[in-house]
């Protein structure tokens, strides 16, 4: 959590230092944002202090700095304190951290980004302002935005941030013709979609996939302290109370669109939330689970599904983005990633804007973003 002075011409960037900070709350924070802070000397020679946010309810960023300075028994008057997110004004699990700021004697606040949440939304640099704390807006404000890309979601748009995940060949199939999928992408790609996993806030899935796979849905190649919820649309209640993913401690809720008595109350007696959710066209309104979960302080929607439920996303342009595992090979006439999604010209294509391309293992990871669709 902590690092040595550096006091060389050559010091890294603090507000870059705060970064990588916050990238150590990944896993954590949830529902949180990620935020890092790091304290300098009022010269910007020496670090006094750094922390990260702690699991929700424990101390953030800014605490576990001035935390972290005082156990190095460092006087802070005039320092200055470098955040990834703009201090938190409001009484929520926590108390206000621009109130322990104020009152450990900082002298100047440099903030990456404001904070989106319309508790905070430039009220805690006032506040501090209004105390005589000199507020700067530093670098690295889209680095902290990417960083917490759900969060600003679920503030700005009252939904989470939905992350469509798949592996599939060559020629885009998850599976093949009889439904067989494992596995298509070697082990790296596989250990690699565990960290995606981690840092959500809930894994998405269809009944097809709980049927077809009965997956645990959890994180396992990842050292993790929480495991995240998973989320079913399951339009007829056919989860079975059996299913494997009732065997991890987690939450798990179930989108439901037409009333099965017997069946809800077998799969709560397993400990399942169902929520009646149903769309005009009598399956789950989509739309309205976004919402509903963004309610529910998901902030990254991770996705693993069929073709039917993605397609059916991305034809009702509620993705996000997409990030596909891509191995070398050919399955011919497989089951496509998106089979679900029809349409009959090229203008209802779904255009995406690449984002990176990484080697992993002998498959590739591309990253796309849907177009403009980061832009709120």
């Amino acid at each position: 959590m902590t690092r040595q002075a550096d006091t060389s011409a050559n010091a890294p960037d603090p507000m870059q230092q705060a970064i990588d900070l916050a990238a150590r709350a990944l896993y954590i924070s949830n529902p949180n944002p990620r935020v890092g802070c790091v304290i300098m000397s009022a010269d910007g020679s020496t670090l006094l202090g750094s922390g990260f946010t702690q699991q929700a309810g424990g101390p953030h960023a800014e605490v576990m700095a001035l935390r972290d300075a005082a156990a190095r028994g460092h006087d802070l008057q005039g320092a200055t304190a470098y955040v990834t997110l703009e201090p938190c004004s409001h009484h929520g699990r926590t108390g206000p951290c621009c109130d322990a700021l104020i009152a450990a004697g900082i002298g100047k606040v440099v903030g990456a980004i404001t904070d989106p949440n319309p508790r905070v939304a430039g009220q805690g640099f006032e506040r501090l302002r209004a105390a005589g704390v000199q507020v700067e807006t530093g670098s690295c404000g889209p680095l902290s935005r990417e960083l917490n890309i759900g969060f600003f979601s679920r503030m700005v748009r009252g939904q989470p941030w939905v992350r469509l995940k798949a592996a599939m060949s060559l020629d885009g199939a998850t599976a093949l013709a009889n439904g067989e999928s494992q596995w298509i992408t070697g082990e790296a790609a596989r250990a690699d979609g565990h960290h995606w996993r981690a840092r959500a806030c809930a894994l998405l899935t269809g009944i097809g996939t709980v049927l077809g796979d009965d997956p645990l849905l959890n994180v396992r190649h990842v050292d993790t302290p929480r495991q995240p919820r998973v989320v079913i649309v399951d339009s007829a209640l056919r989860t079975p109370p059996t299913a494997r993913l009732f065997s991890v401690p987690r939450e798990v809720l179930i989108y439901s669109a037409a009333p099965a008595p017997e069946r809800q109350a077998a799969l709560e007696a397993r400990g399942a939330k169902v929520i009646a959710m149903a769309g005009p066209d009598g399956r789950v309104d989509l739309q309205a689970m976004l919402r509903d979960l963004g309610r529910r302080e998901v902030n990254e929607l991770h996705v693993e599904a069929g073709g039917t439920l993605n397609g059916a996303l991305m034809r009702a342009r509620l993705a996000d983005e997409c990030l596909l595992y891509v191995a070398p090979r050919i399955l011919g006439n497989g089951q496509g990633a998106f089979s679900g999604m029809r349409i009959g010209r090229l203008e209802e294509a779904a255009d995406l804007e690449i984002r990176q391309i990484a080697h992993v293992g002998a498959d590739l990871r591309l990253q796309a973003i849907v177009a403009g669709r980061d832009r709120f």
